[in-house]
């Protein structure tokens, strides 16, 4: 009954989407200052626990399970009631278990809300995250994977999202914008990043997770699957190389930062239409999200929000700028749906229209909820926790021994 290949595939996508959080902790911890590793990589470390007893209690049902049309599902598979070991998944012909696809699903639930914790670094409670973790996820993400891919009421409408572009990264990013605006800046706003090395690390992780994070999107091994990947990549190093050709004629260094950053923005960027576009969009596609994102972090700066760790202005605005570009660049030739170019106007809008609505939406009710948050709990670490380091003050370890590197 199941299609052995397709099986394995989903295995090793799903690992390779795992793979990304602890890659996202290592990429955050190295640029987080000295006193807050620990901090930052706690935080995106516990989506893994905390996350998969949500997604398993009620996250799949609520994203995938009745709710036609509607903003949200409901409860018949708690705790996957009703879900036989035995049932399939998938497009005739390359059926897998149900289960891979619940796990697969499980790994973006876990890393969609670490990505916010980098905006926020070194400023808030970990009582705090542990109560946004879930209400964050009850109240957006799970309600927007229905609408979009769980045949809810954006799907209704046509909105097509082939890995995340709005789910993931629109929705994460202007939750971490409110986040930043609520919480305030740093004490010290000039922390340089502790290892260099260590972002590095974390960005092959990214990167590599990422094949699995889109190709394995289609669920399928086919023409798109092979398109996704490729699209995938091609964007990532566009995107790369753009970004530090335009800092290096802006700051007169090429930055290796930098140039990591900008993969990160392509691969973000990409996200949204990796396997609706033909490979020349995926070129451009690069080159714009290494162009707006960096343009995105110089305003971020320019207007006062202490996104530590660029949250907003390479997930944010890369989700963003991805969906609208899909709704130019998607050719009907490559997987059946028309863009703008193609004289497909209305696709054009809808895919406008979706964006802004997920990341309007994001953000005002994680403002909201933050408020609601701090009522119950301290948000905001203190000054003198601050000062201190989170490492420390929250969870009395430090990442390195005195004297060590």
């Amino acid at each position: 009954m199941f299609n052995t290949g397709t099986t394995t595939f989903m295995l090793i996508s799903t690992s390779l989407v795992m793979l990304m959080t602890p890659g996202l902790a290592f990429f955050y911890g190295g640029l987080a200052g000295r006193k807050n590793i620990l901090g930052i990589m706690m935080q995106t470390f516990v989506s893994l626990g905390i996350t998969t007893v949500m997604w398993i209690g009620v996250g799949y049902s609520l994203s995938f399970s009745g709710g036609e049309g509607g903003i949200i599902g409901n409860l018949d598979h708690v705790f996957l009631r009703g879900i036989a070991i035995d049932a399939a998944f998938g497009q005739e012909g390359q059926q897998f278990p149900e289960y891979i696809f619940i796990a697969y699903q499980m790994m973006f639930a876990i890393i969609t809300p670490a990505l916010i914790t980098g905006a926020f670094v070194n400023r808030v409670s970990f009582k705090g995250y542990l109560i946004f973790l879930v209400l964050w996820q009850l109240f957006v993400y799970y309600p927007f994977v229905h609408m979009i891919w769980g045949g809810g009421i954006m799907a209704e409408w046509g909105i097509l999202d082939f890995a995340g572009g709005i789910v993931v990264h629109a929705t994460a990013g202007f939750a971490a914008l409110a986040s930043v605006i609520y919480v305030g800046k740093r004490q010290d706003r000039q922390s340089p990043p502790n290892s260099i090395p260590l972002v590095a690390i974390g960005t092959g992780l990214l990167w590599f997770g990422w094949y699995g994070f889109n190709a394995g999107s289609e669920l399928a091994v086919d023409k798109i699957t092979t398109l996704a990947f490729l699209n995938t990549d091609i964007a990532a190093s566009f995107a790369a190389v753009t970004w530090l050709i335009v800092e290096w004629v802006k700051t007169g260094k090429p930055k290796f930062i930098g140039l990591l950053t900008g993969a990160v923005a392509g691969l973000a960027t990409v996200t949204p239409a990796a396997g609706f576009i033909p490979v020349w969009a995926a070129i451009i596609i690069g080159i714009a999200s290494g162009i707006v994102c960096y343009i995105a972090v110089h305003y971020k700066n320019k207007f006062g929000w202490d996104d530590a760790l660029d949250v907003w202005g390479v997930h944010g605005m890369g989700g963003v700028t991805g969906t609208i570009l899909l709704g130019v660049f998607a050719s009907e030739a490559v997987n059946g749906q028309s863009g703008l170019l193609e004289g497909n106007s209305a696709f054009f809008f809808k895919e406008v229209i979706a964006v802004v609505i997920g990341s309007a939406y994001a953000f005002l009710f994680t403002y909201l909820m933050l408020v609601v948050i701090n009522k119950i709990t301290k948000v905001k670490v203190s000054e003198e926790e601050e000062a201190m380091g989170l490492d420390y003050s929250l969870h009395g370890e430090n990442a390195y021994d005195s004297g060590a590197l």
